[in-house]
């Protein structure tokens, strides 16, 4: 029977995803604590976690709080595949699912009342369907909007189930710590205890324009409405990316030179635009993003004259934001460097008048494109990268 009660969108998060699927692999890892990455943290499980282990933080910190653990190569083919496996799950409960990463999505099943019941029943079967299936333990809220249900399966890990009920949705959202809105980060979340707010609730009780007066008046509406649980925004299905990126995790001990920078650039780059030529899209801003070894984090971005997927275009780009940049990554060091390309547009729908350079570009990666689809990424690169560690190239949803 169906609870007129409950709301009908679901989030579905896996719990320790990487961290899971070797527990899952191997028995002798169950119950145990697990990190992922030597080098730096790409996961751990919830073991691991009750030590204080995070993700992206450094392998010896990780190990000094958890000296027990046991530290495992990551195996993205691994992921990858769990991944997959887990949206053949989701779209068989509804056609209605959002992918927001390999490892969370929103689902929809407003429509299903008839033939599958309640929404809180639907959310269970799926549930114990990823576990019999796939071998993992899954997180699921229910809410009315995706913003509730969200906060509902960050509140109920690990390996729950939360449903919010229309009726008492203020109720569930307003003793939660601010940190639990969208768009609160360590920044804002030290603005807003500052002058003691450190509830949701809290955050309601303050009219909108004060909120705007203290974060800005993109931030202060966007807080004001989620404390209030406005949250309009459909389940999306075939949403397309409005980037596409990729990054790249470094030690602590990594050099910070820029030969050595300007590799992990060339890396990264080739890899955004063959993933763009394969959506048959086309981008104009190019960002950089760095976190350094203090943990504070920068960005920087470019827009080109004309979207393209040349990666010449493209790297000539990056190098010169990165350049700009490199004085600061030799004093404070490196442990991270992410790059992606917005402003996305399909690449039918833009008239490209290349220069001849360019022209000569793009062909190349037509020739090299073909040659990675048939013999593999790897069969040809570039020579500043031979010898090099490609670093790992993490699982992502489809391009859609």
């Amino acid at each position: 029977m169906f609870v007129s009660g409950e709301g009908t969108i679901l989030h579905a998060d896996l719990d320790a995803f990487y961290a899971s699927v070797e527990q899952r692999d191997d028995p002798r890892l169950r119950g145990r604590p697990v990190i992922v990455g030597g080098g730096v943290v790409l996961a751990a499980s919830y073991e691991a976690k009750a030590h204080g282990v995070r993700t992206a933080m450094g392998g010896a910190q990780a190990r000094s709080l958890c000296p027990q653990a046991i530290v495992v190569p990551p195996r993205m083919s691994a992921y990858s595949a769990a991944s997959k496996a887990v949206f053949e799950v989701f779209r068989s409960t509804t056609p209605l699912v959002e992918g927001l990463s390999i490892d969370e999505a929103f689902l929809d099943v407003g429509g299903l009342r008839r033939i599958a019941g309640s929404p809180s029943g639907i959310a269970a079967r799926l549930r114990a369907e990823v576990r019999e299936r796939v071998g993992l333990p899954i997180t699921v809220g229910v809410a009315r909007t995706k913003f509730l249900a969200k906060v509902a399966s960050g509140v109920a890990k690990p390996d729950g189930l939360l449903v919010v009920p229309i009726g008492d949705e203020l109720g569930f959202l307003h003793p939660l710590a601010v940190e639990r809105l969208w768009g609160v980060g360590k920044v804002t979340a030290a603005k807003l205890h500052e002058h003691g707010i450190t509830t949701v609730g809290e955050v309601a009780e303050i009219p909108e324009r004060i909120l705007v007066s203290l974060l800005g008046p993109a931030l202060g509406r966007h807080l004001h409405a989620l404390a209030h649980n406005r949250d309009p925004r459909p389940v999306q299905v075939g949403r397309r990316r409005r980037s596409i990126g990729a990054q790249r995790a470094m030690g602590r001990r990594a050099p910070n030179t820029p030969e050595a920078v300007d590799a992990v650039v060339v890396a990264l780059v080739d890899r955004i635009a063959r993933r763009l030529r394969s959506a048959e899209r086309v981008g104009r801003t190019v960002m950089l993003r760095l976190r350094f070894a203090d943990y504070s984090r920068a960005s920087r971005s470019h827009t080109l004259s004309q979207a393209t997927c040349s990666t010449d275009a493209i790297l000539t780009a990056v190098r010169a934001v990165t350049a700009r940049a490199m004085p600061v990554i030799e004093e404070r060091g490196l442990t991270l460097v992410g790059v992606a390309i917005g402003n996305l547009d399909d690449d039918d729908a833009v008239q490209l008048v290349l220069p001849f350079d360019e022209v000569a570009g793009t062909a190349l990666d037509a020739v090299l494109d073909t040659v990675h689809d048939r013999f593999g990424s790897t069969a040809v690169t570039r020579a500043v990268l031979l010898g090099r560690d490609p670093g790992l190239t993490v699982p992502i949803p489809p391009d859609s």
